[in-house]
């Protein structure tokens, strides 16, 4: 059944980059917008409480579930990487960690396609997007649409300070904002997705408003099977809803699945590698066999250390009259530990003194998980925890689909670990976090880490640690990488390279991995895809062939 009208863009994702683009798109009301996403609404207040991020993880009617296929570098075990089913995608179930990436990725994605991605181009779109707690400051926003917060003095405690001393200790800058723009070491307060103790999420910032506008259609509960094709040309978007095949045409597609799905939909429709689409009855609409290549991903290890009193952690809120109490206050107030995010701490150093930018990511919190209840709860004693990854691995793995249904799982390979020199990153995140737990005030208030443990010491040792307690750091991209080469998947204006009328924007694109969480950049990313966007449709057809 067809919808009976056509629209000037059909956008398939409503996560962190498709609903940018729909609250941007629409800003013209003479340009008519549908949004498809497979999810339905957001409106459960779980999807409000920032500290319900665990809850939120295990509700499989909100999820995408990506198993991995078991490798040497998982242990040999299945993972699955998870992201988010529901309007506001990943960004309405995500940690609600704000880190912008340094100038220096955003240059480096420009020297492979086009000077509109680098940070002279990227900084003004965080200005534009951004309304920070902190106001209006160097390539920092004080009156977008997206509300950003740092934790508050009902959040704080001895602990905080010591984290901020142990930094200084180890020779790093305490900065008030860690995402200030000049690819230099540092350490703070993390800011977040949160505004008056409630998750600001890609739909709570961007959608909402939009839906104001009569431009909009909003298509929820359907999931995209491929792309109509007029020849080379995409004309709409088919897609499963109620039971029953639906499609939607528009004069541009753009796809904002994320760099998990976004793959499979153009595998289905006839866009990638021919011999993998004839293995699954595909005909060959383009032939780009980097689709589902390239992919990149942070191998994130959480290390944890048991503290000597219950005061350093919020372990003991977590549980009996204390937990209750913590409920009660944020109904009440918004305030306390459950309008905090996942880590309220962050660093960012160099591994080695020679490097000329950070390299590791230390994203530190007052708790830490009992693994012994699959990490849905805190530890009986108090904890503190860090995840700790490299900033930019080199190693690619690949997505691809294995049967044309599209609610099936593709095939992930994690390939994590290929190149001597993620190795070595992953070695020394390791020592370098151990040293930080080891520096004046914060030694004195650990009794011992918790995990890895004092097993792993050897780089070994270290190796099999992230082998067997590492997982993905949920920041995947490259599936669909932008370039200036004629083997990349979409060209600098991310247009899909051998069809008209089909771009894609979400971290498939991202030809490198930004330094840090990928909500803040693919947000910044879809500001400014908007632009070029249209930039294009503003020239005259001669000019834009």
């Amino acid at each position: 059944m067809a919808d009976g009208q056509d629209y000037d863009y059909v956008i398939v994702g409503a996560g962190a980059a498709g609903c940018v683009l729909a609250y941007r798109l629409t800003e013209d009301p003479a340009v008519k917008v549908a949004l498809i996403e497979a999810g339905g609404s957001d409106k459960n207040p779980l999807f409000k409480v920032p500290k319900a991020v665990a809850l939120l993880m295990n509700r499989p009617s909100n999820l995408w579930t990506y198993p991995t296929k078991p490798e040497e570098t998982n242990a040999n075990k299945t993972e699955y990487w998870l992201r988010g089913k529901v309007m506001g995608g990943s960004t309405s179930v995500n940690g609600l960690m704000w880190v912008r990436g340094q100038p220096a990725d955003f240059d480096a994605i420009a020297e492979l396609s086009s000077e509109d991605w680098s940070w002279q181009h990227i900084g003004p779109a965080y200005a534009a997007l951004e309304q920070h707690e902190l106001g209006a400051g160097q390539d920092r926003g004080g009156e977008g649409p997206l509300k950003i917060s740092l934790p508050g003095p009902d959040v704080r405690m001895k602990w905080h300070e010591a984290i901020l001393a142990a930094g200084r200790s180890m020779g790093l800058p305490v900065k008030q904002d860690v995402n200030v723009p000049d690819n230099d070491e540092g350490i703070g307060y993390n800011p977040r997705t949160i505004w008056g103790g409630v998750r600001q999420s890609a739909a709570t910032a961007y959608l909402e408003p939009a839906r104001k506008r009569s431009n909009l259609r909003v298509i929820s509960g359907a999931t995209v099977d491929n792309l109509l094709f007029e020849g080379t040309r995409a004309v709409g978007v088919r897609y499963g809803k109620d039971g029953a095949a639906q499609s939607v045409r528009g004069t541009e597609i753009i796809l904002c699945g994320g760099a998990m799905a976004t793959p499979g939909i153009l595998e289905r429709s006839g866009i990638g590698d021919p011999a993998r689409l004839a293995k699954l009855g595909i005909d060959v609409v383009a032939a780009r066999p980097q689709v589902g290549e390239h992919m990149i991903e942070h191998r994130a290890l959480l290390m944890q250390w048991k503290m000597k009193n219950p005061s350093y952690s919020y372990n003991r809120d977590h549980r009996g009259f204390r937990l209750f109490r913590m409920i009660l206050r944020y109904l009440l107030t918004r305030k306390g530990p459950l309008s905090s995010a996942t880590f309220d701490m962050g660093a960012w150093l160099k591994s080695n003194p020679g490097l000329n930018r950070p390299d590791t990511q230390f994203l530190i919190a007052p708790h830490s998980v009992d693994f012994t209840k699959m990490g849905k709860t805190t530890e009986p004693f108090p904890g503190m925890s860090a995840v700790v990854y490299p900033l930019r691995p080199e190693s690619t793995g690949s997505v691809h689909i294995t049967d044309t249904d599209p609610l099936a799982a593709p095939e992930t390979i994690a390939n994590h670990r290929a190149t001597a020199l993620d190795r070595r990153a992953m070695i020394d995140a390791v020592h370098a976090a151990r040293k930080f737990a080891a520096q004046p005030p914060l030694k004195d208030m650990i009794v011992a880490e918790t995990n890895p443990g004092p097993d792993y010491q050897s780089d070994e040792e270290i190796l099999k640690a992230y082998d067997i307690f590492a997982t993905c750091g949920y920041h995947t991209v490259g599936t669909c990488r932008m370039g200036n080469d004629a083997d990349s998947v979409v060209d600098p204006e991310l247009r899909v390279r051998g069809v008209e009328g089909l771009r894609v924007m979400d971290t498939s694109v991202m030809p490198v991995m930004p330094s840090g969480n990928t909500q803040g950049p693919t947000m910044a990313m879809a500001w400014r895809a908007a632009d070029v966007i249209r930039r294009r449709a503003a020239m005259p057809k001669r000019e834009a062939a």
